[in-house]
């Protein structure tokens, strides 16, 4: 006798699958986040002071 083969896999092992996948893509989200925190970007260190008096007197 011949076992028939279940081609579909069942709702629970697919449910997994993509529980399992979601959950890892969160925690590759957050890792990212996390490590960009990290990250020094340069910020400036002079403050810009622009004097508009003489354009506003223009106008």
């Amino acid at each position: 006798m011949q076992l028939k083969y279940n081609r579909q896999p069942s709702f629970g092992s697919s449910l997994f699958r993509t529980l399992v996948k979601l959950l890892i893509v969160v925690i590759f989200f957050i890792l990212a986040i996390f490590l960009i925190e990290k990250i020094n970007f340069p910020s400036p260190e002079k403050k810009y002071n622009i004097d508009i008096t003489n354009d506003i007197k223009k106008l």
